[in-house]
């Protein structure tokens, strides 16, 4: 079997993540079933303990899981370029796709479009649903992290302040050894890496000084400013997938930026491709106003989000190596997952639910949608007759 240390080609890479970038459909979770079955089962670029321990690291840190997982299978495949070959051959087709919606939806006017993307909305609130129910079961299995989930529901419901995501997250890493003592390290062999401490200091230092910029730098200029927003929400967000909804609503909703009803719509259209869903991003970037938007908006809100979470990971990837088979850092890891739930179903009410669901019959399209999901069907069925449902009235008012 191969082991991390064996070096691979950098073609090999691209061309293995841009299969995957293209079939790879059904969100965050089922990104991580696609890269156990492509390079545990199938090419063996690593075992199943090496897997297990860049999975954690990726759960643990802020940012895209998947996205994070995949550009550090193809770094130890075959070093830097091979990271950014795993990266972009994953994320291109989904955020061309969505830079194409983008666009296009600008045509959307009349009760058609209207219908269309409120469709999309209704799938948005079947997958959050999915999400949230589906994270329950394996981040909260037990009663004190139910509790804590639903703490963490109530408390954002109640403030609905980003900051308050944060706390929940800061909260559930101190509580993590009190809630989760029955929780346990796995043990393995650390994988190889063909660095050390000092780079991983000088990347986590990039990401730190990108931050700081992010947050505290004022009077950027227009793109700078989308950058910036996108680079904090990327930054902070714990969970990556659905949780970072409530960050970017506040940066493009709640700034002015953007409408609720074109946030959702977006957000529904990420369900529709495969890939990472922070290539939501693509299109809330094009859809920006004035001199932030179009192709260039979509371009710096890509490589503002999906930044920090890939500085990060290779910054973090040193020191992992030491702290992850430590049973305190793995319990502080589960108590932020139960809060990751928490945040999660707060979403799911607010915004999604409160800007989607206007009618019983739009309950029951939602509801029917989730069950599709569940049923294992294919995501692209779950998004038609979302569709269709929001065009039958249409469809029975236009005969």
């Amino acid at each position: 079997m191969s082991t991390p240390t064996t070096r691979g080609r950098v073609g090999e890479v691209a061309a293995a993540f841009l299969l995957l970038g293209l079939t790879s459909f059904g969100g965050p979770v089922a990104h991580i079933g696609y890269f156990r079955r492509a390079f545990v089962e199938r090419r063996r670029w690593l075992d199943e303990a090496h897997f297990g321990q860049l999975l954690a690291l990726c759960q643990f840190l802020p940012g895209p899981a998947s996205s994070q997982l995949g550009f550090s299978i193809g770094l130890l495949r075959a070093g830097w370029l091979g990271g950014l070959a795993a990266f972009v051959g994953f994320t291109l087709p989904s955020a061309l796709l969505m830079l194409g919606f983008a666009l296009a939806s600008r045509a959307l006017e009349g009760a058609w479009g209207a219908a269309l993307l409120h469709g999309l909305k209704l799938m948005a609130v079947a997958v959050v649903l999915h999400g949230v129910l589906g994270m329950a079961r394996t981040l909260a299995p037990d009663g004190p992290r139910r509790a804590w989930a639903l703490v963490a529901a109530v408390v954002m419901l109640w403030s609905g302040a980003a900051w308050m995501q944060l706390a929940v997250v800061a909260g559930g890493a101190l509580l993590g050894p009190w809630l989760c003592r029955g929780v346990t390290a796995r043990q393995g062999e650390t994988f190889a890496l063909a660095y050390g401490h000092r780079t991983g200091a000088w990347l986590l230092g990039v990401f730190a000084l990108g931050l700081g910029v992010a947050l505290l730098v004022p009077g950027l200029p227009p793109l700078g400013r989308v950058a910036a927003a996108f680079y904090r929400a990327g930054a902070l967000v714990f969970g990556g997938g659905h949780v970072v909804l409530p960050l970017l609503k506040s940066a493009v909703v709640d700034a002015g930026w953007l409408d609720n009803a074109t946030f959702l719509a977006g957000y529904g259209a990420a369900q529709a491709v495969p890939g990472p869903m922070f290539s939501l991003a693509a299109f809330l970037g094009a859809r920006l106003p004035g001199g932030m938007g179009g192709v260039p908006g979509a371009t710096v809100a890509l490589a503002g989000i999906f930044a920090p979470g890939l500085l990060l990971v290779s910054g973090a990837l040193p020191y992992w190596r030491t702290l992850g088979h430590r049973t305190p850092a793995a319990r502080a890891l589960a108590g932020v997952n139960a809060g990751v739930v928490g945040l999660l179903a707060a979403a799911l009410v607010n915004p999604v639910g409160v800007s989607a669901i206007h009618s019983v019959g739009d309950a029951l399209i939602a509801l029917s949608a989730y069950l599709l999901l569940r049923a294992g069907m294919p995501p692209l069925l779950a998004v038609a007759w979302c569709v269709a449902g929001a065009l039958a009235p249409v469809v029975w008012a236009a005969l």
